[in-house]
């Protein structure tokens, strides 16, 4: 019984072995189409592209337009569920020694600037951020000058009014990362004339 095998024949050296017919028509698809190898880009990961090259100024302008609320909200008696609890923390750091209607008038004067500060950005963005820093610091300063009205009696568990202060740790949070990005860009050089 003698076995034959059949040698399979090789393609001279200068030419490329042929794919099969449908291989061969995906190749040259392939070879002509600009984005050859490539998935096409979905929807979402559009939007995502467009949000992450964006993103700062998002978080900006939402900050910014938080504050114009708040502050314009301000200028409205009993608008504004935070307007007592502003006014009675300012008294108590200026000694008493400012009107109330002024001070809520301040505030709402300094929570717009601030808000207009950061949508506009340029060359408000900078002194916004530091307005921003320092009220939040008066913020902050709630929850230690008026403990009856920012905690619950017995309990390390804030208030209503003790959660609304609370909540800010988000805006301080995004207005790190603008800063972080402010001062962490490298100055533009100056013209010089000449």
């Amino acid at each position: 019984m003698s076995s034959s095998t059949v040698e399979p024949t090789l393609p001279p050296p200068d030419r490329a072995p042929e794919p099969p017919p449908r291989e061969a028509h995906l190749a040259r698809a392939q070879h002509h189409h600009p984005t050859a190898g490539r998935r096409p880009r979905s929807r979402l990961a559009e939007l995502a592209g467009l949000v992450d090259a964006h993103a700062l100024a998002l978080l900006r302008a939402t900050v910014g337009i938080v504050f114009v609320g708040f502050g314009v909200l301000k200028l409205f008696p009993s608008a504004s569920p935070a307007e007592q609890l502003a006014v009675d923390a300012a008294t108590k750091m200026t000694l008493g020694l400012v009107p109330e209607t002024v001070l809520l008038l301040s505030l709402a004067a300094l929570e717009t600037a601030i808000g207009i500060g950061l949508i506009v950005g340029r060359r408000l963005l900078r002194p916004a951020l530091v307005a921003f820093f320092l009220h939040m610091g008066g913020v902050f300063s709630t929850l230690v000058l008026l403990p009856d009205a920012m905690w619950q009696p017995h309990s390390p568990a804030p208030t209503m009014e003790g959660q609304y202060v609370v909540k800010n740790v988000v805006l301080v949070a995004v207005c790190l990362v603008v800063a972080a990005n402010e001062w962490g860009r490298r100055p533009r050089p100056r013209r010089t004339a000449g």
